[in-house]
């Protein structure tokens, strides 16, 4: 059934307006941000595939442009309206968490308040955590995507990010999608670099976290950092 064949007071907006954004469905939500349907599929059929699709609302954050692809009438203006909306979601996330400052203390904190960052990844991405002096997080940066089995990571990115947002010193995290936590020789190998740089520049290394989904490898914990 097309949205216009509904009865105009059952239709997402209408419900919306009557009823409250809370009071919707996630089909009913997802058809409102998809605002028009395809040849005879309404926005409500492309979101209930959508939904099945991924299996669970809480996985649409993992989704990427891709994703969506074998769905028919879903076309690239709203797979990237899509991708925009669960990223904003996300950087709000972000934001309302920082109100309440972390302090990364430790590996196992650092790894509960960001590993929602490589779920589902099928290639590394290398993120730096930069802190102030009592080791509150300033800012999240992805700085490094790679291939399944490698990392490009130039020291000079590391750096030229910690003296913008003015840290005093950082953790590095990167994950490998086989799930295999074993450092390798490149791992060990930036990692020292960038240990003696930030000696060098006075800006503390504090850790580097190799992640999976469900766990990780501390170089700190694992008397790695030099």
């Amino acid at each position: 059934m097309l949205i216009k064949e509904i009865p105009e007071s059952e239709r997402p907006r209408e419900r919306l307006m009557k009823y409250g954004v809370s009071n919707l469905s996630n089909e009913e939500l997802l058809a409102i941000l998809l605002k028009t349907g395809s040849k005879g599929k309404s926005a409500k059929d492309l979101a209930i595939n959508i939904l099945k699709k991924v299996g669970n609302i809480s996985k649409l954050k993992d989704i990427n442009i891709h994703t969506f692809d074998d769905i028919k009438g879903l076309g690239i203006v709203k797979k990237i309206e899509l991708v925009v909306l669960i990223e904003l979601g996300k950087r709000i996330y972000l934001e309302n968490n920082s109100v309440e400052k972390i302090q990364y203390t430790n590996p196992e904190i650092i790894f509960n308040d960001n590993k929602y960052l490589f779920q589902g990844l099928k290639q590394e991405y290398f993120y730096v955590f930069y802190l102030d002096s009592k080791k509150n997080l300033i800012e999240r940066k992805l700085l490094f995507m790679g291939t399944v089995d490698r990392s490009l990571v130039h020291p000079r990115e590391v750096f030229k990010n910690a003296y913008l947002c003015s840290a005093s010193g950082i953790v590095c995290m990167h994950n490998h999608p086989s799930g295999d936590l074993i450092p390798s020789n490149a791992d060990l190998e930036i990692t020292k670099t960038l240990v003696e740089i930030g000696r060098i520049q006075g800006i503390n290394v504090l850790d580097h976290l190799i992640v999976s989904d469900r766990n990780y490898f501390s170089f700190f914990d694992n008397n790695l950092m030099g």
